[in-house]
């Protein structure tokens, strides 16, 4: 799984934050969303999924399917 943020896209709802608080976070300056980590352990792939999905501005680009679906490994 690879994560990458399009940080000018960003609104700064916040729904990534509250779904992966492991891998998202907000800038307190700016409100737009921080990318804690680029590459997320397997466990936290399905909230990622989910933040980008639920992204309003469409800011989340992920590369890689959720666990329950990777077959690939």
């Amino acid at each position: 799984m690879d994560v990458s943020l399009d940080r000018d896209r960003c609104v700064g709802a916040g729904m990534c934050a509250l779904t992966a608080p492991e891998v998202f976070d907000q800038d307190p300056e700016d409100g737009r969303v921080l990318l804690l980590t680029r590459r997320p352990p397997d466990p936290h792939r399905p909230a990622v999924h989910e933040a980008a999905l639920l992204c309003p501005a469409g800011a989340i680009s992920v590369l890689g399917r959720p666990v329950a679906d990777d077959t690939s490994a």
